[in-house]
């Protein structure tokens, strides 16, 4: 039988005030009993109150491991998929700048989903967006979100086909010409560029893949720890890559290369050192050294050469050396491409290491749900107190 004690004793034993009884008690980590010898008190069940006690006395440094698991360098989620290592990213123990100089992005997605068959991103003709784009992309998404079917209960070579034919639409989304080419070659005939100028693609994609961790990995993975469908894995992904702080800062990159090319290198670097702000896509918290990804793609192809004097101007004042997303503004500067094409691979080739997350996650088969630290007002429990 369960013993009950009272508020006195629970605070005692816990070492808090009495609110903060009232907040465990309403989050459900503690049960709570009129007392029948006096309905104007309650009682506190005695192996809750032990449970919470043996917890605490971890104190903060349970709730500092928490807080560096969710904002700091560490993954709090153990995955076989990406790793960092001396300053370069591997998928599955292969380097991925070394993948990046000879694999497609189905054999870079093959690798990452451990799928036993060659994958294809076919996509039929009738998936030609009359207008492709972002809002294209999302919106197709979205639909096929909406009615979508549960990851559970379904065999993973079946979820791998249904991921195939998500990037590949995906990819036709964003412009890519609807067949059955590698998804590179596809790109380069919807946006009508030289075969050359396809192996760069192909090249910036596979670099793409995948990248540990990320915000949108954590996305994707939180849904589809939920059991939801891989179009809904994928869209949560994807609009959380969708911000300029991550997947679209290449936006901000290229916002940055179009004051140069009207400006000038020199006058748009002395602005931005002598006040202080930030220059988009230079520096990268994990590659102290700079980012291998963007050395190699940049290494491929010249610039205009305004941007190419900007990037080393930057470079040698600064000490930060360019990262992918100066890469792939670069490439659009380059070749002319679509003004969100940059976006545009990013989100496709991303939405391989998504899918890759989602499945992973699977395995777990348990949902991620963080716990949130309350830290506003006490709660007004006078009137739930009372009988």
């Amino acid at each position: 039988m369960a013993s009950w004690i009272s508020m006195d004793e629970a605070c005692r034993l816990l070492g808090v005030q009495p609110q903060t009884v009232y907040a465990y008690v309403s989050r459900g980590k503690l049960e709570v009993m009129t007392d029948p010898v006096d309905t104007r008190r309650s009682l506190y069940r005695a192996e809750d109150v032990a449970a919470l006690a043996r917890r605490k006395q971890a104190g903060r440094k349970h709730e500092t491991l928490a807080t560096n698991t969710l904002f700091g360098a560490e993954p709090s989620i153990p995955t076989a998929l990406s790793s960092f290592y001396r300053g370069r990213v591997y998928y599955r123990g292969q380097d991925a700048v070394r993948l990046a100089g000879s694999a497609s992005l189905e054999e870079a997605a093959r690798l990452l989903w451990a799928a036993e068959q060659p994958v294809d991103f076919s996509s039929p003709k009738s998936t030609r967006s009359p207008k492709p784009g972002r809002a294209a992309a999302f919106t197709a998404l979205a639909g096929l979100a909406a009615s979508g079917h549960s990851t559970h209960g379904r065999l993973t070579r079946v979820l791998h086909t249904e991921g195939q034919a998500l990037v590949g639409q995906l990819a036709t989304s964003f412009g890519a010409k609807p067949g059955s080419e590698a998804l590179h070659l596809r790109f380069a005939q919807g946006w009508s560029l030289p075969r050359e100028v396809a192996e760069l693609l192909r090249t910036a994609m596979v670099l793409l893949a995948d990248h540990e961790l990320t915000s949108s990995a954590f996305a994707a993975r939180i849904a589809a720890s939920t059991g939801a469908s891989l179009p809904a894995c994928v869209l949560a992904g994807l609009t959380t890559l969708s911000g300029p702080l991550h997947g679209d800062a290449s936006g901000r990159v290229q916002a940055l290369f179009d004051e140069v090319e009207r400006l000038g290198e020199d006058q748009v670097v002395s602005y931005y050192l002598s006040t202080a702000m930030p220059l988009a896509g230079f520096g990268h918290h994990l590659y102290p050294d700079g980012d291998p990804r963007a050395a190699a793609l940049l290494a491929l192809f010249e610039p205009p050469k305004v941007i190419s004097r900007f990037i080393r101007k930057v470079a040698e004042l600064t000490g930060l050396q360019p990262n992918i997303d100066v890469a792939l503004a670069a490439l659009v500067a380059s070749y002319q491409l679509p003004t969100d094409a940059a976006f545009g691979l990013f989100a496709t080739a991303r939405s391989v290491g998504l899918l890759a997350h989602s499945l992973e996650q699977l395995g777990v088969k348990q949902v991620i749900r963080p716990r949130g630290r309350y830290v506003g007002q006490a709660p007004d429990v006078a009137q739930t107190a009372r009988p």
